[in-house]
């Protein structure tokens, strides 16, 4: 039997009620997580509780929800998960909020603090879960006493307030989780005053007044910034590149480019650029070198805007801004706005771009991408997230969303399969009134396919599309161009009817062709909750 603890008696507060306590001040909603012996004194308290917590039915399904919670919200994603196995479960989600820089709070129990290390072989135990952890998170606190536990907290969120976005984690040896709390929530603070570096701001004004082709490159880390970088883009009569993480910001506008850098149409624009300012991206190879050549696009007079200093200089720039962009754009549009340059090369320049762009898809590219064009059509201003699928990575290509944050997948970065079923869940708790589509292929989502049953449980507005090729088709794909025979890429699919009907899922099947998708997406209509439409794609 593991051990046990009883925890605190009488009206006194443990240390699990007390990290509840803390994490009701710091505004925190939702918690997910799957409860177990060595967590039982982290959920006292809880049920009292103003916090929601969601039962995944795995740990990486847990940290996958905190991940689209997080990304839809704003707000960190929290998990609650046990030792051992537990933690390693969520590795991978925290692996892949690393990458995409989301916001994550892990908070984990750990064996009693007299064992650790010593491996006598109690249940969970792991040689150095903290050192394992910290490889794959921004920060991993290990709570050694009562009192340390607030501070641990505060240095997390503070971080999460002034630093790049990522993953934290926080484990509580169990003795110490049932231990008798004496302190009290600590006020939360005012975020610190932002100093802006004025000299920086001069100069990069200077160089964009100057430039005869001004270029501006967004990421995931300009989303706060996005109206105003829209009204410096109409200012400079610049066009503006959206990689992956920053579709939506600009939807339908003219000077809008929502395609990779990877293309080579998009290549030629970044090197017909006299200036390019790259605001909140990391210039990572899934965006900017997606076919794997080994170069990227050419920039002339980079001006690199970033909160996270040590990604300023991982590439040549020419000028580096250390900060948050939407303290730092509305900066520079204040310095441009007594310029009122405009060169002349802005909106007839992004539409040739554009046609260009899309033209390199290939047939079998642009049908996935009307496709997802489709989806926004039927369902206005939905998040769609997705996984590394067909109609995914045609879209990261080249797609236009229709609203701010509400296209992101697990494809690009980390890339992770089975993210999008749970990740969606996530995304829709955060606002259950929106609509949210899940769109991952047969492949991808047999590795998550339990997590249906939480949207079930809380009875969510998700259309679950399922891309149904028979196979791991750009595994496939990449192996017979390398002349390697294919091996392992065609596991059998599921009755994906059968699969909703024992999630108590409406279902629809739906042929691969515009006018039969659109016809399907009408269950979404239909029902309040979750449903799920198969489509019959091409076999290979």
């Amino acid at each position: 039997m593991p051990d046990q603890y009883n925890g605190v008696a009488g009206n006194e507060v443990s240390v699990g009620e007390a990290l509840v306590a803390y994490l009701e001040a710091r505004d925190v909603s939702v918690v997910f997580g799957i409860p177990g012996v060595h967590t039982v004194e982290m959920y006292r308290g809880l049920g009292q509780s103003r916090l929601h917590h969601v039962t995944p039915r795995h740990e990486q399904g847990a940290g996958f929800m905190a991940d689209g919670y997080a990304r839809s919200s704003g707000k960190p994603g929290v998990a609650f998960v046990i030792t051992g196995p537990g933690m390693t479960n969520i590795l991978t989600a925290m692996g892949q909020a690393l990458s995409d820089s989301v916001p994550m709070l892990v908070v984990s129990s750990v064996n009693s603090a007299d064992t650790l290390g010593k491996g006598l072989g109690h249940l969970h135990e792991l040689p150095d879960q903290h050192a394992l952890c910290a490889k794959v998170t921004i920060s991993s606190h290990h709570v050694d006493s009562v009192e340390a536990l607030y501070p641990a907290l505060d240095a997390i969120f503070d971080s999460l307030q002034s630093q790049r976005p990522g993953p934290h984690h926080i484990q509580v040896p169990m003795d110490v989780f049932g231990q008798v709390f004496t302190g009290s929530v600590p006020a939360i603070q005012a975020p610190k005053k932002v100093i802006l570096d004025t000299a920086a701001i001069d100069n990069a004004c200077a160089r964009l007044i100057a430039a005869k082709r001004p270029l501006i490159v967004v990421g995931g880390g300009s989303k706060a910034a996005a109206p105003n970088i829209t009204k410096l883009s109409e200012l400079l009569n610049a066009p503006v590149v959206h990689t992956i993480n920053a579709r939506g910001q600009m939807y339908d506008h003219p000077l809008c480019v929502p395609a990779s850098p990877s293309l080579s149409a998009v290549r030629k624009l970044f090197e017909q650029a006299d200036v390019v300012l790259a605001i909140g991206t990391e210039f990572g190879s899934t965006d900017y070198d997606m076919y794997v050549t080994g170069t990227m696009p050419q920039m002339a007079q980079l001006i690199r805007i970033d909160i996270d200093a040590d990604q300023l200089y991982r590439h040549p720039v020419d000028l580096a801004i250390c900060g948050a962009a939407q303290d730092y754009v509305p900066a520079l549009l204040d310095g441009m706005r007594q310029s009122q340059v405009l060169p002349d090369w802005g909106g007839s320049k992004v539409a040739q771009v554009r046609k260009a762009a899309r033209a390199e898809l290939g047939p079998d590219y642009e049908h996935s991408l009307t496709m997802v064009e489709i989806i926004r059509e039927a369902v206005p201003g939905a998040i769609i997230v997705g996984d590394s699928t067909q109609p995914i990575y045609a879209a990261n290509l080249y797609y236009d969303h229709d609203r701010p944050g509400g296209w992101f997948n697990s494809s690009g970065g980390f890339g992770t399969l089975g993210y999008a079923i749970p990740a969606a869940i996530g995304a829709a708790l955060a606002d259950r009134s929106r609509p949210v589509v899940c769109l991952i292929g047969d492949g991808g989502a047999q590795f998550t396919l339990p997590e249906l049953m939480t949207a079930i449980d809380e009875n969510l507005p998700i259309t679950f599309v399922i891309w149904n090729n028979h196979a791991y088709l750009e595994i496939a794909t990449a192996m017979r161009e390398a002349d390697v025979t294919v091996v392992g890429c065609h596991p059998t699919p599921p009755n994906f009817e059968g699969i909703a009907a024992a999630n108590y899922m409406a279902f629809e099947k739906s042929e691969n062709t515009v006018d039969a998708f659109r016809t399907a997406l009408k269950l979404r209509d239909e029902h309040d909750g979750p449903i799920m439409i198969e489509i019959l794609a091409p076999q290979y």
